[in-house]
This record gives structure tokens, sequence and C-alpha cells, in this order.
């Protein structure tokens, strides 16, 4: 009995250190003293919007001219459009606008009740035709506005000032706006004490059209008088760009 005692304490040393090296080289205690991962490292940017304006002269103006006539029956009425309407047309033309720079922009018939007193009741119709006129000499635009006025126009909705080329004035403002994206960057790059590095991504951000003035006339029935002097003043067209700039490190890092 005494020779079993160191035997058996023997045997329980032998399966204690079986087990203590099982458990040391087991995959979810080698897994778990491995080293983790390194996080990937994100790109440093910075992302702008630079806007640039420049301010021209536009070189046409554009201005809705119609007639409009009131009359019992739809044949006077349409009738008497036509011939006002002619009339208008020769006039513009004999003013020096190219029949091509004329387009209808409107022609409509319709059924007036509104009438009081003793023709209350009665049906007169309403006929109005108009058009688009293109004036490309604006020294012109208000001697061309008179003939129509004087050729029997009563609907006049007003003149637009515009460009008949804007590239050049668009790569202009673009430039503009580009220079204005890179100050922008620039100075947020200071501020967090890193410099502009590399243009990653550029694009034009799209809005409206240029800005156009516009010089509203009367608009209605039995104009008097001539256009008025016409003045154009000038247009501004803005362009704004948005640009992602890649950030790198200052010397001082």
């Amino acid at each position: 009995m005494t020779r079993s005692k160191p035997l058996a304490l023997f045997g329980v040393l032998v399966l204690a250190a079986a087990w203590l090296f099982a458990s040391a080289t087991s995959p979810r205690l080698l897994q778990a003293q491995a080293p983790a991962p390194k996080a990937p490292d994100l790109p440093r940017t910075v992302t702008v919007v630079g806007q640039g304006t420049v301010r021209i002269k536009p070189d046409i103006a554009q201005a809705v001219i119609g007639v409009e006539v009131v009359y019992p029956t739809v044949e006077e009425a349409t009738q008497a459009t036509r011939e006002l309407m002619d009339a208008v047309l020769a006039a513009l033309t004999d003013a020096g606008v190219d029949p091509t720079d004329i387009q209808t922009s409107g022609y409509s018939v319709w059924a007036d009740r509104g009438f009081e007193g003793p023709m209350a009741g009665d049906i007169r119709y309403r006929v109005s035709n108009t058009v688009m006129v293109t004036i490309r000499e604006l020294d012109q635009v208000g001697a061309v506005l008179d003939a129509a006025l004087a050729a029997g126009a009563n609907n006049i909705y007003g003149i637009t000032f515009t460009l008949s080329d804007p590239r050049a004035a668009e790569s202009e403002a673009r430039a503009k706006a580009v220079e204005d994206a890179r100050r922008k960057a620039e100075e947020l790059a200071g501020l967090t004490g890193k410099t502009v590095g590399d243009v990653l991504q550029i694009s034009e951000v799209i809005g409206g059209p240029p800005g156009m003035f516009g010089v509203p006339l009367a608009k209605g029935l039995e104009l008097g008088g001539g256009a008025g002097p016409i003045s154009p003043g000038e247009l501004e067209l803005t362009s704004q760009i948005q640009i992602t700039y890649a950030l790198e490190a200052s010397p001082q890092e």
C-alpha cells in the first residue's frame, strides 16, 4: 500500500501536466494570444464648394408682343386678330427684326361671359396671339417696340436681356469658382494643421440659368404712347464647383 501512493501521485501529476499542455495549445487560446489586425488608414480629404461670378453686358433682348381682341363671334375675333398680327409682323420686319427671330409663343380663343349691363349673358369671344421677338441691336429696342405698338400690338409682357452665346462667360465663372474652392480648401487645411494635396474629385453644381434682368412693360389692352427708354443694364452669371482635395501632413508633423 505504501508503494502504490507514490505511483498514484505520479499519475495525477502526469494527467495535470497533460491538461495544462492541451489548454495552452488549444486554438481558442492561440487565437486570443494573436495580435489584433491593424485598422486601415482612412483617406484624409477636404470637400469644398467654390463660387465664381462674372458681370457681363447682354447682347440681345427678347420681348413677348401680342394682340388681343373681343368680338361677338369667333369669326370676327379671329379675323381681327389675324389682321392686327399681320400688321405687327410687318412693322417688326420693317424695324429691322429678322423674320427668323420672330416665333409664335401663344394663341388662344375662349368664350367670355363676364359682360354686365344690357349685354349681360351674351357670349363674346376673346382671341389672343403672341410672338417671341429677339432683338439683336440693343439700341433699337425702343424703336422696335414703338413700331409694334403703332401697328396695333396691345400686349407687351416684358423684356429679357441675355447673351446670344454665354460659353465664354460660363468658362470665366468656372475658373473663378475653382480659384475660390482652392482658397477655401487651403484655409480649412491650415486650421487643422494640414496642407492641400491633389484634386481627388471635381463636379459642377448644376443650378438655374444665368441671372437676367427684365424690364417689365405695360400689359393689357389699350396701351397708349411709346415704349419709352429701355436700359439693358448688366447680367450676373454664377458658377459653383465642388472639389475634393487630399489632405497631407504639414512639414511640422
